[in-house]
């Protein structure tokens, strides 16, 4: 009962999330000034499309039933809250129409997907062993130069070390491209190698980024950990030190970082965007950026709301499954 309680209670959390973070999205976007009918009809125009007046008021009314703005503010929101929440359908895009919103996220996703996980893996990986080593033995001159090197690191933001590393790899040392350009049909081998080397740059500017964070909070963590009476106890039954920080330390300290691990890569989404601009890497960022550049209301809500669930979604499942692995916590 108590476990059906606390499932019941996560996800009434889950839903207003959600609720919430859409509906702030549905209204932010009306703010933007650009009319998107009209920049569509222009575009017609421009083109040398000559059409009457009544042509004119039948493509704008069409567009306007195609994009849902028909109707008050409060008829739009229920509209919008029916079809993207219930059938996840996002519409057209304006800026790509006829393409719908969902088209165009299904091809940038996997990119952005494929970024954020492998960085996140490899940050998290080599952070925890790092930090745990510099928690563990924090007088040795390598956990000294780990921690100097996690405290300059974790203040920058990715953008600034995407940059850096641009600068520096793609115009002084001109080993990497400015900007991806993939080659060959999908999972070739070709295809695999210009994916790799078209995104170390960017992923590697994540991962220095949350390097830095992560050492921090391992080395904390492990530290105090370290000074706890079971692992003294450990020490004094003349258990090997290699068995003490495998099975007295790591898992206490490994477990806390498994949640964090879900929370940070929501933040490494919003810092990613920018990274993703700077060198034209075709995943959600870039398509945001577009989007908001040509005023496209449906991508740019199709996009962020796909982000906010992804977040919520992952929140979620971790609130749910953590005291599985964690027997300290439990479902209350």
């Amino acid at each position: 009962m108590e476990t059906l309680r606390y499932i019941a209670f996560r996800f009434l959390n889950f839903s207003l999330l959600v609720w919430v973070g859409v509906t702030l999205v549905f209204v932010l976007m009306r703010f933007i000034p650009v009319d998107p009918i009209e920049a569509l009809i222009g575009n017609l125009s421009t083109q040398g499309a000559s059409m009457s007046q009544e042509q004119m008021n039948a493509i704008r009314q069409s567009l306007t039933d195609a994009f849902g703005l028909e109707g008050t503010l409060w008829e739009q929101y229920w509209r919008f809250l029916s079809r993207n929440l219930l059938t996840f359908d996002f519409g057209v895009s304006f800026s790509s129409y006829p393409t719908t919103v969902n088209e165009l996220i299904g091809r940038a996703m996997p990119w952005t997907i494929g970024l954020l996980i492998s960085a996140a893996i490899i940050g998290w990986i080599l952070g925890n062993v790092i930090g745990l080593f510099a928690g563990i033995y924090p007088r040795r001159r390598v956990s000294q130069i780990a921690e100097f090197l996690a405290l300059t690191l974790y203040p920058i933001p990715y953008y600034v070390l995407a940059l850096l590393l641009s600068i520096s790899f793609s115009y002084i040392i001109p080993i990497f491209p400015l900007s991806v350009t993939i080659r060959g049909d999908a999972w070739t081998l070709s295809f695999i190698w210009d994916v790799i080397y078209n995104s170390f740059l960017p992923a590697l500017s994540i991962v220095i980024g949350v390097f830095g964070w992560w050492v921090i909070s391992v080395k904390a963590l492990s530290s105090q950990v370290n000074q706890e009476e079971f692992v003294r106890f450990a020490r004094l039954r003349s258990i090997p030190e290699r068995r003490v920080v495998s099975g007295y330390i790591l898992p206490n300290t490994l477990l806390p970082q498994i949640t964090l691990l879900a929370i940070q890569i929501g933040l490494m989404f919003s810092g990613s965007i920018l990274t993703e601009i700077l060198f034209q890497y075709p995943g959600l960022g870039l398509l945001l950026y577009s989007a908001v550049g040509q005023g496209d209301y449906n991508l740019m809500m199709g996009i962020i709301q796909v982000s906010i669930i992804a977040v919520a979604v992952a929140t979620f499942l971790l609130d749910i499954f953590y005291p599985l692995l964690d027997p300290r916590v439990r479902y209350k």
